[in-house]
């Protein structure tokens, strides 16, 4: 996996950053079949990964639309499923968008957002969990992951004045 350069000033300060780790990406289709994208081994046999938040958020949103597949359709859950999907997916999308900013106003207008829709995440993620109680414990989990996201992005929103 190609790890990209900094783009944001906030990124550059990053001392966790690595510039050179591969990383293997699974996905679980069926029972038995499991897909593999970026498939390169990891250097060393090492299990250290780069201090990577788009990628983060990405597998965050991924992992949002595989728990929205479990919830049962239904009038009560589907405007859930909806609001919730789009929310966490938001994130990396905001995040993505930040990174390409022209202006360092661009820029924290965009991080805000991330804020916003993270914010947002850990609302419905709360309904959801109270939508479908066999499915509470995981959407805790997702819910842990939404509060560090949105610890992050709030951080980066206040430095970034």
């Amino acid at each position: 996996m190609k790890i990209q350069n900094p783009k944001s000033k906030l990124q550059r300060s990053s001392k966790n950053q690595k510039t050179n780790a591969t990383d293997t990406l699974r996905y679980q289709v069926g029972s038995e079949t499991v897909l593999f994208l970026n498939d390169a081994p990891v250097e060393n046999g090492s299990t250290d990964h780069p201090f990577d938040l788009e990628e983060r958020t990405a597998r965050f949103g991924e992992a949002v639309i595989r728990f929205c597949k479990k919830v049962p359709v239904g009038p009560g859950n589907n405007r859930l499923i909806g609001q919730l999907v789009g929310c966490s997916t938001s994130i990396g999308a905001n995040y993505c968008e930040a990174n390409e900013g022209v202006s360092k106003k661009d820029f924290k207008n965009t991080i805000g957002r991330c804020v916003k829709e993270a914010k947002e995440t850990k609302f419905f993620l709360r309904m959801m969990a109270t939508s479908e109680p066999e499915l509470a414990e995981e959407a805790r989990q997702l819910y842990r992951e939404a509060k560090e996201l949105h610890l992050i992005f709030a951080s980066i929103f206040r430095k970034s004045s």
